[in-house]
């Protein structure tokens, strides 16, 4: 046989192969899309973001949506998960605005009224039934304190918010920390998902997150990140700090929560592990003792801002406990979660002075 139909055959298997590939390929992605589309009412997340109109230059949630099929998410027209707010305020009506990320917005509960937010509302209004409220849940995935500020001063205040509940940490250490592993040349700090392939292939951004969550430094043996949490909290105080100052100028009453997380320092090493999954799937490049210390300072800064600028303190963030019945994730509350992080919230609310405004 010549030279020239063996080299044919060769290109025939081989491009073959390719179309074979190709093919794979495209039913691989097909049946993820389809997946999402029955869990989360389209092919993606549960998320479902557009610039804001306003110019804020944030991504909110995309207004008017409802996505879902166990877990149904409903945002109103304004951009915020929940009712449909009456603007203006109407007179003599209680608003309540929560600020937060993802942990906030609660993608995980299974319908608006189920998020702490709708529940610490509803507890308000039971207990202070001469008084109608409403609430804004402002949480959006990915914020930090930064944008929380910026959300609050052009998205929030309008809505005339009497008490603003402030819940945020993770999206501040994952920034904070990512920072210092590129100063130490760690890798692991690229950001899921800003890949080419990532942004256009719901599959391919699915596979990196596995791998990624398959190979942080903590499990691998490669270096992780030796920081001083204390002092890199320093950064999330002036931010944190920022923030309350500007939530008082714009609300009566202003409400900081300490974070909850799944993961415990008194947990099995397998479990701690399992519980800090996600927490290193964002920031790969830490020890399972370096999360629980950076968490530990940002609850820290917390407990201090809220002691200087005189709001209300919501403390007891281990009360939810650390386990699959209240968490779907390291942060993230399931209904359960929602219901006990509610109830810390309604407790530290109704047993402040700073609420006699409403008595």
């Amino acid at each position: 046989m010549t030279d020239a139909p063996r080299a044919r055959r060769r290109r025939s298997r081989l491009l073959l192969s390719l179309l074979i590939l190709a093919g794979g390929l495209l039913l691989l992605e097909a049946a993820v899309r389809i997946r999402q589309h029955v869990m989360y009412g389209r092919a993606g997340s549960f998320y479902e973001f557009e610039e804001d109109p306003l110019g804020s230059g944030l991504r909110v949630p995309r207004p008017g949506i409802t996505r879902g099929r166990d877990h149904v998410i409903e945002v109103n027209s304004l951009g915020f998960r929940g009712p449909e707010l009456p603007m203006p305020k109407p007179p003599g009506r209680v608003r309540l605005a929560f600020l937060g990320g993802s942990t906030t917005f609660c993608a995980e509960a299974s319908a608006n009224e189920a998020t702490w937010p709708a529940l610490v509302t509803a507890g308000l209004a039971q207990a202070f039934p001469a008084h109608t409220f409403d609430y804004v849940n402002a949480g959006a995935a990915a914020f930090t304190t930064t944008e929380l500020k910026k959300n609050l001063e052009v998205r929030v205040a309008p809505t005339e918010p009497d008490i603003v509940v402030i819940y945020e940490a993770t999206n501040d250490l994952s920034r904070d920390t990512r920072e210092e592993a590129l100063r130490q040349g760690l890798p692991g700090t690229e950001r899921i998902g800003t890949s080419w392939l990532a942004q256009n292939s719901v599959a391919w951004e699915l596979i990196e997150k596995n791998l990624r969550a398959a190979t942080p430094a903590a499990d691998t043996g490669a270096p992780t990140l030796h920081y001083d949490a204390a002092a890199l909290a320093e950064t999330y105080r002036a931010h944190l700090t920022a923030l309350v100052q500007e939530a008082k100028r714009r609300a009566r009453t202003v409400v900081l929560v300490t974070f909850a997380h799944k993961q415990r320092a008194g947990q099995p090493h397998d479990e701690q592990r399992a519980a800090a999954s996600t927490s290193l799937l964002w920031m790969p490049y830490m020890s399972l003792q370096g999360v629980l210390d950076g968490f530990d300072a940002y609850d820290r800064v917390i407990r201090e801002v809220g002691a200087a600028e005189g709001v209300v303190l919501v403390e007891g963030e281990e009360q939810i406990p650390g386990d699959d019945e209240h968490f779907a994730d390291s942060v993230h509350f399931t209904d359960a979660g929602c219901r006990l992080q509610a109830d810390r919230v309604l407790a530290a609310l109704l047993a402040s002075p700073q609420l006699a405004w409403l008595r």
